[in-house]
């Protein structure tokens, strides 16, 4: 493997980019009309221009199989979002000779439709919520949601993630809605308009554990994270390890994410996530993403392995004992990581979201020691609004316990300078200050129901007369 095309753009088009130089390889951008200008076009060894503008041309599976081909690659790796867990994709990467960097067409099609993914959990002996294991009808959700015992229900997507296509309901009455709603966003979002049911948690953390395998049935973890704090299901700030979780319980979750990982043989990187009631202790499967994680960044941190890199070389041949990845080599976690999202928003207090861009003025990313920013942006960048509001991550890890790693990101956020464009900097500042964030007993409903404090702590004066910036 010599040449491999990037089939994505952003932030994780820059973080694949230098894995491939990395390793001695060269590494091909792709970019759309629109998109000339976006760092990873900069970053890339050769780049080739689609047709079109915006994310749709990035989505266009046949011909940018036949564009790696053209320019002689070798491999494709499709990043997160775009065609990355897109099984027609990866076989039309084969197709054309080439080695997708990424889980086989068949693992794709089962872990892409989470209610396979949920009936083989349950052949793998991993935990399920009750629910339902294929597409449901209105009148079937509705019976499910009079079932004795459930007192609340999540209308779920069968296809994509993300927090698309899903909806959470309290009362009988509102089903209808939710369910409508949940699959015509589905419809948009994945052109499939398919929704399942299952029983809401009403008290959860959201674990997901890190897995690798080769294709032989060999499968190793890479530990877990904490992905409790979120808005509207999106993350928002991710951990790892995750914190306060008792050993033995860690040890479980990371054996069951293994035994799903050896039920389909699976190859490369991957991520199986977890419900987990935090008064019962009690953890139940929730969907697997085959593909790399926006967040694998802090696994990364606190053990020391370039997991893109490992990716690659298993996509390439190598076994998991080739890149020491094999269980017994996995190293422990040490310290903690946090990764914080930045993204090009406003916000009010009834949890509205609406976009922001504009040309970054100033952009200066914090720098020191155990500090890390993965991002696409640069000062004079004018943003797209036709692509995704991430503009960075910020990663901080420290050797030391949690509370140091949290004092750690607010210094970070506080260095993190930003002109031209709104970010949602001084709304993770107030997250990372909450009670619930420093003493890590956070679950996935925390942001929502607290809102509107959060925003108000957010709001400065200079933000309240509309200035934009940090």
């Amino acid at each position: 493997m010599k040449i491999v095309l990037v089939a994505n753009r952003g932030e994780i088009a820059v973080r694949i980019i230098r894995a491939v130089q990395d390793l001695g390889m060269t590494a091909t951008a792709i970019y759309a009309q629109d998109d000339a200008a976006s760092l990873h076009v900069q970053k890339a060894d050769q780049c080739v221009a689609l047709e079109g503008s915006g994310a749709k041309a990035y989505l266009d599976a046949p011909t940018i199989a036949a564009l790696a081909r053209q320019q002689g690659c070798d491999a494709v790796h499709p990043g997160y979002g775009f065609l990355s867990e897109n099984a027609a994709f990866a076989e039309a990467v084969e197709a054309q000779g080439l080695v997708f960097i990424g889980p086989t067409p068949a693992t794709l099609a089962v872990f892409g439709d989470k209610a396979a993914a949920k009936q083989l959990a349950g052949k793998s002996d991993v935990p399920v919520l009750a629910g339902s294991i294929a597409a449901v009808s209105l009148d079937e959700a509705r019976a499910f949601m009079q079932t004795d015992g459930i007192e609340a229900i999540v209308v779920k997507a069968t296809a994509g993630g993300g927090g698309r296509g899903m909806r959470v309901v309290n009362r009988l009455e509102d089903l209808e809605d939710a369910y409508t709603r949940a699959s015509s966003e589905a419809l948009a979002a994945f052109g499939i308009g398919d929704v399942y049911v299952e029983q809401l948690v009403a008290q959860a953390r959201h674990i997901e554990v890190q897995i690798i395998g080769d294709g032989s049935g060999a499968v190793s973890h890479i530990w877990e994270r904490e992905c409790s704090t979120q808005r509207r299901h999106q993350k928002l700030i991710e951990i790892a390890p995750a914190p306060e979780l008792d050993p033995a319980l860690r040890d479980a979750l990371c054996a069951a994410a293994v035994r799903l990982g050896e039920a389909v043989n699976y190859k490369g990187l991957g991520t199986i996530e977890f419900l987990l009631d935090a008064q019962s202790s009690q953890f139940y499967f929730m969907e697997a993403n085959a593909r790399l994680q926006v967040e694998h960044t802090v696994t990364e941190e606190v053990t020391g392995i370039d997991l893109v890199q490992a990716q690659i070389r298993v996509a390439a041949g190598a076994s998991l004992k080739d890149v020491h990845l094999d269980q017994a080599n996995v190293p422990e976690p040490l310290g903690y990581a946090v990764q914080l999202r930045v993204n090009m928003e406003t916000m009010s207090s009834d949890g509205t979201v609406k976009p922001a861009g504009g040309r970054l003025s100033k952009f200066e990313v914090p720098t020191g020691p155990g500090l890390r920013t993965d991002t696409c942006g640069y000062a004079g960048y004018v943003t797209n609004p036709n692509y995704d509001s991430l503009l960075a991550k910020v990663i901080v890890s420290s050797k030391q316990d949690f509370a140091a790693t949290v004092r750690r990101a607010q210094r970070a956020l506080a260095e993190f300078h930003v002109d031209g464009v709104a970010t949602n900097v001084d709304f993770l500042q107030a997250l990372l200050a909450s009670d619930v964030f420093q003493n890590a007993t956070l679950t996935t409903g925390y942001v929502d129901a607290h809102m509107a404090e959060l925003v108000a702590q957010d709001l400065t004066p200079e933000d309240a007369s509309g200035s934009a910036g940090v």
